[in-house]
């Protein structure tokens, strides 16, 4: 049985660019999601393939802001989309040894066999001044129990107008990276992992 998981937090943000080296991607078709409550659901019945492992970029700016984490089951796949409250913003995605917080520098522990960093471009603070994501628990932003793939979904902090994000993964796999726009006039940036290469 499919399932989605979705945290929902208030978010204060403001300003802040990021610049990643782009490395070239294949334009991926995916279903549309939309909503917080509405599980995914996939219907292919030959899992993807094409898929690698080696850090996917672009380099679009954005004003927005991190709104929503949320995770759901696929046939062939895990998946976690990164709800903005405003343009497709800029992101990077990479294997990596550990992830660390940003800033401070330290250790943020993750479970499984192999770890992915994410960086949003995304606004760290509001016009208020205070901080844009704020989720009540930064080392488990969706449940994701009984997954195939995926261990743990953590938030590691943000700096210099980008949020940062670990996730654990049971072995290194590979992924893509999409993102989609809305609902509305926000946007999406989706990273599914497969379950097997």
């Amino acid at each position: 049985m499919k399932s989605i998981h979705t945290i929902r937090r208030p978010i204060r943000t403001a300003v802040a660019v990021l610049a990643i080296t782009a490395v070239p991607a294949g334009a991926v078709a995916v279903p549309s999601l939309t909503g917080t409550t509405t599980a995914m659901s996939s219907t292919a019945t030959t899992c993807p393939t094409g898929w690698g492992s080696l850090p996917e970029a672009n380099t679009f700016v954005t004003t927005g802001i991190l709104t929503t984490v949320r995770s759901g089951r696929h046939s062939c796949f895990d998946r976690v989309v990164f709800d903005v409250s405003g343009t497709t913003p800029g992101y990077g995605v990479r294997y990596v040894s550990n992830v660390f917080r940003p800033g401070a520098g330290h250790l943020m522990p993750l479970r499984g066999g192999a770890k992915l960093q994410i960086v949003l471009g995304v606004n760290e603070f509001d016009d208020a001044g205070h901080w844009a994501y704020q989720p009540s628990r930064s080392d488990e932003l969706t449940n994701v129990t009984g997954y195939r793939t995926f261990r743990q979904i953590a938030y590691a902090g943000s700096t210099e107008g980008a949020a940062w994000i670990g996730i654990g993964l049971r072995a290194r796999l590979p992924f893509r990276v999409h993102t989609l726009a809305g609902p509305g006039t926000g946007s999406r940036v989706v990273l599914d992992v497969a379950h097997t290469w």
